[in-house]
């Protein structure tokens, strides 16, 4: 299994979080909130045409993510 952030996964990738950077804490909350926190699935659906935001699949929520925002997350592609 390989480990990088989430903003290298690609689209179909399968993945598990294993850890949300603690700065700045306001994103690492955010996340939080929308169910992205460690030990939780990941599935890359869709990329904006640029690149930029990511749709991924949370459990039964589609949420939208900037490459910023995903360069905090480190994930464990399955």
């Amino acid at each position: 299994m390989t480990q990088t952030a989430l903003s290298n996964a690609k689209r179909g990738d399968s993945c598990v979080v294993l850890e949300i950077a603690p700065q700045p804490a306001e994103l690492r909350s955010r996340l939080y909130s929308l169910g992205i926190v460690p030990g939780c699935a990941l599935q890359i659906l869709h990329f904006a045409p640029l690149g930029d935001p990511m749709q991924v699949k949370v459990g039964g929520s589609f949420i939208s993510i900037r490459r910023s925002e995903a360069d905090a997350i480190t994930v464990e592609l399955q």
